[in-house]
């Protein structure tokens, strides 16, 4: 790597930029595989995110003695990874999500809307502070989320509606990690009042 040394500094900056986004966009999908429990992924993403890593850092303690923009490009590769790395990941949006709608005038009419669009859905009546709502209740793929917002919205423009990501079901998907019931080592620590 003979011919880094001899790079001039911009070219160098935007070379450490362009690692430290790609090891940190790497690190934030190596966090969700971890939290959704896959682990092949999370190593091989782990394992090129460290090499990416040290070839940025390395060039960063050699030549900064150069010009402060190393650092700075160092900085701002670290936070624009973040940002890729969130945006990479809402793209692939790989798992399932639990969908929970609240309407006061149209869950009939929501349900039957998805269910014709090829969704599961569960209905409740429930009390909600205005008076009878009605809870829509479903599960589908996390891209399928804003189609289905904007199906049941179609239908009741004034709902209300929470999704979250689906941790382990019986039909089909199963994650591998669960919450930890009663914490434990340092968590335990942290607990105590």
């Amino acid at each position: 790597m003979e011919w880094v040394a001899v790079m001039p500094v911009w070219l160098l900056c935007v070379l450490i930029f362009g690692l430290r986004v790609a090891d940190v966009t790497l690190g934030t999908m190596r966090t969700v595989a971890i939290v959704k429990g896959h682990s092949t992924p999370a190593v091989l993403l782990g394992f090129f995110e460290v090499l990416i890593w040290v070839v940025a850092i390395s060039q960063v303690i050699t030549r900064l003695h150069e010009s402060g923009w190393i650092a700075l490009a160092y900085a701002a590769g670290f936070a624009a990874g973040n940002g890729v790395g969130l945006a990479v990941e809402r793209r692939l949006a790989r798992g399932e999500a639990v969908i929970r709608i609240l309407s006061r005038s149209g869950g009939v009419d929501i349900a039957r809307a998805l269910r014709r669009d090829g969704y599961d859905v569960t209905t409740f009546t429930g009390e909600g502070p205005e008076g009878p709502v009605a809870l829509v209740y479903a599960m589908a793929p996390r891209r399928a989320t804003r189609a289905m917002i904007a199906a049941a919205r179609a239908v009741d423009p004034d709902l209300v509606y929470v999704t979250e990501p689906a941790h382990e079901t019986n039909g089909g998907i199963q994650l591998r990690l669960r919450p930890v019931p009663n914490p434990t080592g340092w968590r335990a620590v942290l607990k105590k009042k």
